[in-house]
């Protein structure tokens, strides 16, 4: 008679799944109804109401932590397709100065600003690469590789959201308080707001010109998420092998997802994907963003984010004006407002 114990059943991914995906399809839903919200910060809202009001079990957890790592790849991968690599390199190359000198506005001043206001370094990182780059999507994209606790990527979302929004009110009064040319608003909004939708809505009620312009200066900016990613793998194998955490090894810190978005975005740019799928895809990548940030939001303890208090929504703020002050000085310096 075997008398050898029986090997423990793995969790059940499905409750937490399920879990996530019903609350995304409504985060969805509720996005497409209020755009200048957008499902994203629903999801992230929805489920972080849910885990604290709520509690689910243990039996949701497994579903709800493979749902914020690997659902969360999946979509960076399905934002490829959105992006065609030949359109941004050919008609991106004027924002070019404008958006480096951004980017490295951004990430310098969220490093000085948080040690200033003693915000820990992994929630600095990813509020200066959503106000350097892209959002939430960019913070998407960085969250597999740096690995920071759920509810400071929640924190990083709602604070990048909130200055999206102001940015979408404020900048077209702004930019005709300053007279800014239909170019020289679509390439402020499009290096110094984060947020794709929010550049679209901001460039649109400027004028259709500035919005075409913003768009096409927003997809540029969103390709610096490749070296960006790349350099932030690197940078975690290093301070690791500093800790003691083992040789280095490129093969086990490379993002592998950033690879399927090029691909991706090779597939797009080569016109492999028939015209009829590419809104299709993009939807759906965007769908995949919500289910990944819902289950982050199914992780985020409102308690532990209520006890940072006001100094990341400073450092959200401190960041985003220094970028929106340094594009508008930039395009000034260059002849481009």
């Amino acid at each position: 008679m075997d008398t050898t114990p029986a090997s423990p059943r793995a969790p059940s991914l499905w409750p937490g799944l399920l879990l996530s995906l019903a609350l995304a399809v409504l985060a969805w839903g509720l996005g497409r109804a209020l755009p200048l919200v957008g499902g994203a910060v629903f999801g992230i809202v929805l489920g972080m109401l849910v885990r604290n009001l709520f509690r689910p079990g243990a039996r949701f957890a497994s579903g709800v932590g493979f749902t914020g790592k690997y659902v969360l790849q999946a979509s960076v991968i399905m934002l490829g397709f959105g992006l065609n690599l030949g359109q941004v390199a050919r008609t991106g190359l004027d924002s070019l100065a404008v958006t480096m000198i951004t980017l490295s506005t951004a990430f310098l001043v969220a490093w000085g600003l948080g040690r200033l206001l003693k915000v820990h370094g992994k929630l600095s990182l990813l509020i200066g690469v959503g106000t350097a780059i892209c959002g939430g999507s960019a913070i998407a994209a960085v969250t597999p590789i740096v690995k920071p606790d759920e509810h400071d990527t929640a924190f990083a979302i709602s604070t990048i959201f909130l200055f999206n929004l102001v940015a979408v009110l404020l900048f077209p009064w702004l930019g005709h308080l300053l007279q800014l040319s239909d170019a020289g608003f679509g390439l402020w909004a499009g290096t110094a707001i984060n947020d794709t939708s929010s550049v679209v809505a901001a460039g649109y009620q400027y004028s259709h010109a500035a919005g075409d312009y913003a768009t096409i200066v927003k997809l540029t900016r969103a390709t610096l998420i490749i070296p960006i990613c790349l350099v932030l793998a690197l940078w975690e194998a290093w301070r690791q092998h500093r800790r003691g955490g083992g040789d280095f090894s490129l093969m086990r810190i490379f993002p592998w997802f950033i690879l399927g978005f090029l691909l991706a975005s090779a597939l797009r740019s080569a016109g492999a994907v028939p015209v009829a799928l590419q809104e299709p895809l993009h939807l759906a990548a965007g769908f995949l963003i919500v289910v990944a940030l819902t289950a982050i939001g199914l992780s985020a303890d409102l308690r532990r984010m209520a006890a940072t208090g006001p100094r990341p929504l400073l450092l959200g703020l401190g960041t985003w004006v220094a970028v929106a002050v340094s594009s508008l000085l930039v395009q000034s310096l260059m002849g481009q407002v």
